[in-house]
């Protein structure tokens, strides 16, 4: 990375202004979670709604002042993005395989931060994408490759590995290097959210690996999905309304964690 570069990464990462929009990203992605697990529980309990992201946003565009809070998302989501993508190349004082490693670990969540926050955009700004859609034409387009099959799969073994990390995570409670945990009550209610919300939503993104593998295998672009896909994939369990459900509380969970990361996140790890 030449000089100026390194200097504008390390002045960008100590600026105070940043750090408090990386907060705010916090708290924005805790908000869509929150509505993301709102929606799921409505699943469960019979509603026929979309369950996922773009489905948390037109429900939110459809409010009072919704495009406003949309616009608020939308910024919050990508200055987090920035704040992940900065961890991931600022230069630091890491070994080789250590700094290759963050970069795999921050640089992908960078964005995907970057990227909702701009769906987020769309929709205050009048569109009204539908996830579940379009990974279903991506998928289908994906299979007409000479190796799609195997491309597909790929990745949804990638999803399905990131959700076992999310619930390793949870179960571990290793998520307390990335936020310092206040004494007494509100560091173990924070402990417990954190378990609940990282365990619930690592068992969502490893069924949309299996979802997308299940694809791949069967050359069925229909099978595979998002989120929605994945909760409707649990409602037809048996005792899937009730797991759904549990699902949702989770998400929820996770939500009211990642606003409180808003205040406690460690910005200097």
């Amino acid at each position: 990375m030449p000089s100026a570069a390194r200097t504008a990464a390390r002045d960008a990462e100590a600026n105070p202004a940043f750090r408090l929009a990386a907060r705010a990203g916090y708290a924005a992605n805790g908000i869509l979670h929150l509505l993301i697990g709102a929606l799921v529980i409505a699943v469960g309990l019979g509603a026929p709604q979309d369950s996922d992201q773009t489905g948390a946003f037109r429900a939110l565009a459809a409010a009072p002042l919704g495009a406003a809070a949309l616009w608020a998302l939308a910024v919050g989501l990508v200055a987090l993005g920035g704040w992940h993508l900065l961890q991931a190349f600022a230069p630091r004082r890491l070994p080789g395989w250590r700094r290759v490693a963050r970069i795999f670990a921050e640089a992908p969540q960078g964005l995907v931060f970057v990227a909702v926050g701009l769906v987020s955009a769309s929709v205050a700004l009048g569109a009204r994408p539908h996830a579940e859609q379009a990974a279903e034409e991506l998928s289908q387009g994906v299979l007409t490759w000479p190796i799609g099959g195997a491309i597909l799969g790929a990745v949804g073994l990638a999803v399905a590995g990131v959700g076992i990390g999310f619930v390793w995570m949870g179960l571990r409670r290793s998520f307390h290097s990335k936020v310092r945990t206040p004494d007494g009550a509100r560091g173990t209610a924070l402990t417990i959210l954190g378990i609940v919300g990282f365990v619930a939503k690592g068992v969502a993104l490893v069924v949309v690996g299996v979802l997308l593998v299940t694809a791949a295998i069967r050359v069925e672009p229909d099978t595979a999905g998002g989120l929605d896909g994945a909760v409707s994939a649990v409602v037809a369990l048996p005792l899937g309304p009730l797991l759904a459900c549990l699902v949702g509380v989770g998400f929820l969970a996770y939500g009211v964690f990642t606003v409180f990361r808003a205040r406690y996140a460690r910005l200097d790890s």
